[in-house]
This record gives C-alpha cells, structure tokens and sequence, in this order.
C-alpha cells in the first residue's frame, strides 16, 4: 500500500511538471503514451524542460534530488540544457531538525555533545541530499566540521530505489529512447553511488588518502580527518577557511592570478588521474575552495570524497595514448588504440572507425585551441564509438565527468585557457617515464614477491613435465628407423640449453634484485632458480 501510495505521488508529480513531454512521442509506444495521457489536464508547460525536471526532482525528495545530481553529470546520456539545470541542485536541499542531528551525533560516538566538543553550533553550515553538516569546536581548541547522515534515510532510498528500478524497466520496455538512456543501468549505477554515501567512514578514507597524495604539494589542500570522533554514521574532520571558486569578485578583490589557478587545476586533475591513479570524482563548484593567502601562488581546497574514481593501468595508457593522437589528429592511431584496448570489439573494420572519428573531430580542430573542450570532445568520441559496440566503463565516465567539471571550472576562472598545452607536457613526461629504467626495474622489484613465493614449485613441475614428455617418447609405438633430418623432439631438445640459461639468469636477476632491497631470503630461494637450470640440463 505504502508503494502504491508513493507511485501515486510520482505521477502527480510527473503530471504536475508534465515530464511526458520529454519522451518523443513518434517513438513512444501506445501503452506508455496511455498512462500518461492525464497529463495534458495540468495544461501546456510554461517552463523550459530542465527547469521543470529540476523543480520535480525538488519535489520528489532527497533521493530524488541526487538522482538528479548523478543525472548532470552525464552529458554522455542528457542533453547538456537538462545537465545545466540539474547542475543547480548541488547542495541546496533543506535543512533537517537541528534537534535530530545533534541525537545522531551523540549515539553515533556514544557521548554527549557537550562531553566531546566545547561548542557544537545549532545552525547548519550546509545541507545536502544525503548528509548534514555542522560547525563544532572540540575540547582542545581545534576548529572542525561535524556530518551525519539523514535520519531514517536507509529505508526512504530502498524504497525510492525500487521505484525508479519498476519505472525504469517500464521506459527501457516501451520506450526507444528508454533503450538507447538505458535507464536501469543508470538507477544501478545511482544505487551504488548512494549507499556508498551512506557510509562516511569509506568517504574519510578517501579524504586521508587524497590528502596523503598531496602532502606538501603547492596544489591541493585536503582538510585532516579526526578518526578519535569519525565512524560509518558521523565524520569529524577540519575546517577549512577559504573563498568559494565560484564567488569570483571575492577571488578578484583578493589579487589572485587567475591563470595560474586555472592551470593549476588542470595539473591537479592530471596528477590524479595519471600519477595518483585516485581522482576526486565529485569536483563541482560546491566542493572547491580557493586559499587566497598567496594570491600570486593560489593553491585549491578540496571537500567531499564520497565519490572517488580509479583507472586500471591499461585504461590510464590508452586513455593518455588517446589524447595525445587526437590532438595530433592522428585517428588511426586513435581507432586503432580502442581496438587495442578492447573499448571496441577487435572485429571493428579500423577504416571505418577511423573515417567516423575523423567526422566528429575534425569540425573542432577547425576553432582556436582555448575554445576546444577536451570534455566534449571525449563524449562526441565515446558517443561515436558506442556504433560500434562500445560500452563505455563506469570509470571512463567518472573520468570524462571529472574533465568536464575541471575544464568548465578552468574556463570560468581564465577564459583563455588552452587545455591542451597545459596537459600535453604532463602527458608527454608521463608516458616517458612510465617506460624509463628506473619504473621499469621498479616495476620488477614489485613483482619479486609473486615469483618468490612461486619458484618452490618450478623445480618438480620441470621435472614432471620432462618425465612425461620421455615417457610418451618411450611408449610411441616401434617403427622401421627412417632417416628423417629431424624428429618432433629434436626441436623441444634444441631449446633445453635456451630454457636453463634463462632460469640461471632469471636466477640471478632475482638475487640482485633481492639484495637491492635487503631481503635475507630472497638470495637463497633464487638459487633455486639457478638449480632449475642445472636441473634442466642434467635432464638433458
């Protein structure tokens, strides 16, 4: 009854802000056409369509509302008008009872707040769809910021999440464009991000970590976790004092050298993604802050990391191989690497591809270099690319979402930044050291470990394998002696010698490497690897 009730509040909703004119109705089919047909009573629609998905995500409730959140950050599925205005729904979400946040605090750390803080404001200092946030001090001075999740929130996202999961079969079924927004991933994919939320011990985790990745540098601050007051339900970290990004005659009054906190931004980005390989995925405008003591020499301050994202090592060298032959305008290359990296099925014709990602980048290179989204440029890509099969991975499009927000941001700040040569010497330098001697032999001594704890069993797996190799020699039935130049184990015998020389070298690789590093044990076992090669030969 509770569900059914709650389904009839949506269509209200639906009705109110008539929603049904966002489907195209040549392609929506008769049965959906039907249940939504009440809607022409509320009139013709005044408002642009964002607005008014805006104003019924608003309505809707919290959950809702980071649907929406989750929806502006995907131009790869909504029209960049919607994602506009969604955009407006970051942290403006009402308040819940000062009252209650200060109970949950207390049974979350199993104290009263004035046991644990000298002052602890009333006031909230912000409000978002999951969590509340309140300024406090605690006992030794120290000027920080308490967050607890909304109270009973579990339960309204279940059944909310179950909702959207009936309504989005119901599009993706009766809907061509259902299909092609592919409506139950995206829930699923909300499903993941939100109870991620829930959990502020795994978002303080993220915080320490980024924090860590950039301890000391000019570029990030990250504000301090206090785990003595931080659990799953309630995260008490430092409060930063700085100027909001978007609060631009602040940051002009203050000096600061626009330029250079735009590119300092792009290098941040990079940084993560490429030397970190752990982005913050959540960068709107609400969760940077500006330090203005330095106005020459601005650095950023970075908030909220509910939602991080990471790329595998093979992602992050096609995505920077990418990037580099775009804009070298060398689409072969480009149609080739996503083949390589299996973006694409390995049966794409590269002709093709090649001709189809020449269409969508050529146009743009035809403007100055500072008016290029390398953003846009990705999703027109990857939209592409989706012809011929392509999923796109949730990282990518973290990734892509990431870029947009650091690029609009940069652009906002200095709007002659030309992205790509401030990207392409970090690129450049990355990709030549990721192939330098010194990651290379890094990259081995990382692999030690894994082959130590396998070299015991070499030695009887050789022993076994040759052993079976002889006796099936010896059990081929008897034949009159021809003379042949060469039988079938000549050759497995000619590569004996090659095969122990290997082990012995391998062998001694591994000694020096151990012993570049101090490991006792690692000498002795690598011997091992040497009496392998002695093994081998004596089998000979």
């Amino acid at each position: 009854m509770i569900r059914v009730r709650r389904l009839m509040a949506i269509a209200r909703v639906v009705f109110r802000y008539r929603l049904d004119t966002l489907l195209d109705k040549s392609k929506t089919p008769w049965p959906l056409r039907l249940m939504l047909s009440p809607a022409v009573l509320w009139g013709k629609p005044k408002a642009s369509r964002g607005e008014r998905l805006r104003k019924a995500l608003e309505s809707l409730g919290p959950i809702f509302v980071k649907l929406g959140q989750l929806l502006s950050t995907r131009p790869d599925l909504v029209p960049a008008d919607i994602c506009s205005e969604l955009a407006h729904l970051q942290d403006n979400v009402a308040p819940f009872d000062s009252d209650t946040f200060r109970q949950i605090v207390e049974d979350a750390l199993g104290d009263s707040v004035d046991e644990i803080f000298l002052s602890f404001e009333k006031e909230p200092l912000a409000s978002a769809s999951v969590a509340q946030v309140h300024a406090a001090v605690l006992k030794d001075g120290s000027d920080v910021v308490v967050k607890a999740v909304r109270p009973n929130i579990e339960k309204t996202i279940g059944k909310d999440i179950a909702l959207m999961y009936t309504l989005a079969r119901l599009l993706a079924k009766f809907s061509q464009d259902g299909r092609r927004l592919r409506p139950v991933e995206v829930i699923a994919d909300y499903e993941q991000v939100i109870y991620d939320e829930l959990n502020l011990q795994a978002e303080g985790a993220n915080a320490s970590l980024l924090r860590h990745n950039f301890e000391g540098s000019p570029l990030l601050y990250v504000p301090k976790i206090n785990w003595d007051y931080s659990n799953e339900k309630v995260l008490v970290m430092e409060r930063i004092y700085g100027t909001p990004v978007t609060n631009i005659a602040d940051l002009e009054e203050a000096g600061i050298d626009f330029k250079l906190l735009a590119e300092r931004g792009v290098e941040i980005f990079f940084t993560q993604v490429f030397e970190h390989n752990f982005f913050h995925a959540d960068m709107h405008p609400g969760n940077i802050f500006v330090d203005t003591s330095n106005p020459r020499k601005p650095s950023y301050i970075g908030i909220d990391c509910a939602i991080m994202g990471s790329l595998s090592k093979e992602d992050q060298y096609y995505m920077a191989r990418n990037l580099i032959a775009i804009f070298q305008r060398d689409y072969r290359k480009v149609a080739e690497l996503h083949i390589r990296s299996g973006w694409v099925p390995k049966t794409t014709p590269v002709n093709e591809f090649t001709g189809a990602i020449r269409a969508v980048c050529e146009p743009i290179f035809q403007r100055p270099l500072n008016e290029i989204s390398l953003g846009h440029m990705l999703i027109s890509l990857f939209t592409t690319a989706r012809r011929f099969d392509m999923e796109v991975q949730p990282s990518l499009v973290l990734l892509q979402k990431t870029l947009l927000n650091i690029e609009g941001l940069g652009r906002q700040l200095y709007p002659q930044l030309d992205l790509w040569t401030t990207a392409k010497p970090f690129l450049d330098r990355w990709l030549k050291e990721r192939y330098s001697p010194k990651s290379l032999f890094k990259q081995f001594k990382q692999l030690v470990p894994d082959w130590l704890e396998q070299l015991p069993e070499i030695p009887p797996l050789i022993y076994s394998a040759l052993k079976t190799a002889q006796q099936t020699a010896e059990n081929q039935p008897k034949t009159a002696v021809v003379a042949v130049p060469e039988t079938k184990t000549q050759p497995l015998r000619r590569l004996i010698p090659w095969i122990s020389a290997a082990a012995v070298g391998v062998g001694f690789g591994l000694a020096v490497a151990s012993w570049t590093e101090s490991l006792a044990q690692v000498p002795v076992t690598s011997l091992t690897l040497v009496g392998v090669g002695l093994l081998v030969l004596l089998l000979r």
